[in-house]
């Protein structure tokens, strides 16, 4: 079976401002990418680095509608790297609010591909969270959260 999931949240703010908190690094980086930023904005063909170090390989954006891209995958030592794909795609709601869906897919079938998708997933859910916080009340919920935004080094992996 593989793995992959999809999360979701809905933002009370209009599917322009919601998309632009995710494309925009000015944005984005205020409340989830914090610790090292963002390179560039997410635009179709772009290769980014998140968190200073993080490569994305931005696939296909669709204004107000949909963000593509790739990124590597956790692997084991000694295990051949490969990426997984992220697809968000915002829906405007009757009520002016949006609908942000996260999906991830693509790891490999074995115990690392497992946790990989696990804690992926616990990342976009905490993504979500964190882009309500900052859009809805302008609060940062990442800052301090992770031990690594104390040490400064990116959260790679989960701390032990």
């Amino acid at each position: 079976m593989p793995f992959e999931f999809r999360v979701n949240g809905r933002i009370d703010r209009p599917v322009a401002q919601v998309f632009d908190a995710v494309v925009n690094p000015d944005q984005l980086s205020r409340y989830f990418v914090t610790l090292g930023g963002i390179s560039g904005p997410l635009v179709a063909g772009a290769a980014v680095k998140w968190w200073g170090e993080v490569p994305v390989q931005v696939e296909a954006v669709e204004q107000n509608e949909r963000i593509v891209f790739r990124w590597d995958a956790m692997v084991a030592k000694g295990e051949e790297p490969y990426q997984t794909r992220v697809e968000m795609r915002f829906q405007s709601l009757d009520d002016g609010a949006t609908m942000v869906t996260i999906a991830e897919k693509g790891w490999r079938e074995n115990e690392q591909g497992q946790k990989g998708s696990y804690v992926n997933c616990e990342g976009w859910s905490q993504m979500l969270a964190c882009m309500k916080a900052w859009l809805e009340y302008g609060i940062n919920l990442r800052q301090g959260y992770y031990l690594s935004e104390l040490s400064g080094k990116p959260a790679l992996e989960p701390q032990a």
